[in-house]
């Protein structure tokens, strides 16, 4: 896959419901200043992960990153939790996004069952992941393309719409006069949102997946990092700026939050007050390509992690061979079935099962991050502690070590807090419901530690190699070009 692939698989993975729909709801709870705090907070957090990831990503590119580098620079059981963790997060939300999809076409085909697209969505979904690496990088590319046409439009509309070349918006700033309401709610607000906007920025860690499958990853690695965290912060804080510029944040239609709500998107009514007509439509298009960008990702990534642990022995051995074109079919049909399997108890009435498996993957992406921001450290201090120099990375994060430490502290704050009401109310099947996800983690954790006994990594014995063809191709292209890279 080329820079182009990876920047927009990060972009895509980044980009959905949660900015299309949700986005109006945590306005609504925090008002347009503490929705934009929160997104801003998030945001750092996020870039401070990614140059994490891109530090070790750009060093060892491998496929299934995350669990590779918790496993040489934790510990093995750290790496088994993470890798599992993180397969099981995207399984279940392929069928999360099947579900979606159903609902979506329902705008259009009311008469349709929504199983009927589910299905043909995961065969096409399947097909496409089959076909090679590239194909799914091409396919992610124009699925993230539609999204990001949609935001630049929608960011352009909105400034033209505040300047009032467009619509009637006598006073684009009345919304951000209000006094206290600018910050509705205050700093509990904010925090709400703030976990909120962490569900929404998931996704952006998939370039590290994707990194061992790069034509040249040591070097569009880090420019994809660099450039794509950027551009999601300038689509995410410009939408919001936009929505509570133009949309009143006590406005009901803010607290939509399906897929099925797209009529009242504050996308759609944005467009629909800059006079562009059949919004909603176009918005239901824009949102069943994300739903399938979604489930694109999902695919690639479960399958690229469950293939990476069968290949570090924390998985059946069969999950790791691949076809002629490099594509581990075996690890494929595998999480396509669990996203079928989900779908599928959805459908029969389970809602309340579905509904559970669903808040165990909530806290997987936070876990994830929390084990690239652990991993990073440990990775820096190993390296150093073998005798080599930071000059010799490929890329090197320029916070360390504040970066990581930063990220870590904010990570496990979003984790405890992600659900404070309820446990300040007493409510203890819902608190379980939320945090379900956390003790079933460490549980894999610790039982895999127990069973084989494994210990810390020591700093002078991490693994810091990288795979022997990264190794040849950065070497000519150093002979090639008389520098280093």
């Amino acid at each position: 896959m080329s820079s182009r692939h990876l920047q927009m698989i990060a972009i895509g993975g980044s980009i959905g419901t949660g900015l299309f729909v949700a986005s109006g709801g945590t306005i609504a709870q925090a008002g347009p200043g503490g929705a934009l705090v929160a997104y801003a907070a998030v945001g750092l957090m996020v870039y401070l992960l990614m140059q994490s990831l891109g530090e070790m990503t750009a060093k060892i590119p491998v496929a299934g990153s995350f669990q590779t580098f918790a496993t040489r620079f934790v510990s093995p059981s750290f790496g088994f939790a993470i890798g599992w963790n993180y397969w099981f997060n995207w399984a279940i939300t392929v069928a999360a996004e099947l579900v979606a999809a159903g609902i979506v076409m329902s705008f259009w085909l009311p008469d349709v069952p929504g199983w009927v697209w589910a299905g043909l969505f995961l065969a096409a979904l399947t097909a496409l992941n089959a076909l090679s690496a590239k194909a799914f990088g091409e396919g992610e590319f124009w699925l993230a393309l539609i999204k990001v046409v949609t935001v630049i439009a929608f960011l352009a509309a909105g400034v033209l719409m505040i300047f009032g070349v467009l619509g009637s918006q006598s006073d684009p700033l009345a919304n951000w006069k209000e006094g206290k309401d600018v910050f509705h709610g205050g700093w509990l607000s904010i925090i709400s949102v703030f976990m909120i906007a962490g569900f929404s920025f998931q996704g952006t860690e998939l370039v590290g997946v994707a990194a061992g499958e790069a034509k040249d990853p040591r070097r569009e690695v880090p420019k994809a990092i660099r450039r794509v965290f950027w551009r999601i912060m300038l689509f995410y804080i410009g939408a919001i700026f936009i929505i509570g510029c133009l949309i009143p944040f006590t406005d009901p239609s803010l607290l939509a939050s399906g897929e099925a709500d797209v009529a009242s998107s504050p996308f759609t009514l944005v467009f629909e007050r800059a006079g562009i007509a059949f919004a909603a439509a176009a918005m239901n298009a824009v949102i069943l390509t994300a739903i399938l960008s979604a489930g694109n990702s999902g695919l690639y990534a479960s399958t690229r992690m469950l293939y990476s642990m069968a290949h570090d022995g924390k998985a059946p051995k069969i999950f790791g061979k691949t076809n002629s074109r490099g594509v581990p079919v075996m690890a494929l049909l595998a999480t396509a079935a669990v996203g079928l399997f989900g779908f599928l108890t959805a459908l029969v009435g389970q809602g309340a099962a579905y509904t559970w498996l669903l808040n165990v993957s909530g806290l997987c992406g936070f876990i994830v991050w929390v084990g690239i921001a652990a991993s990073h450290y440990r990775f820096r201090r190993g390296y150093l502690a073998q005798g080599y120099s930071v000059k010799d990375l490929p890329y090197r994060a320029p916070f360390f070590p504040l970066g990581p430490i930063v990220a870590f502290v904010m990570l496990i704050a979003v984790i405890v807090g992600q659900n404070y009401q309820a446990v300040l109310a007493g409510h203890a099947l819902e608190v379980l419901s939320a945090y379900i996800g956390l003790p079933l983690f460490l549980g894999l954790w610790l039982v895999h530690r127990m069973i084989t006994k494994s210990k810390m990594v020591k700093y002078s014995e991490m693994d810091l190699s990288a795979p022997e063809d990264i190794e040849e191709s950065a070497a000519v292209r150093s002979a090639r070009t008389g520098m280093t890279n």
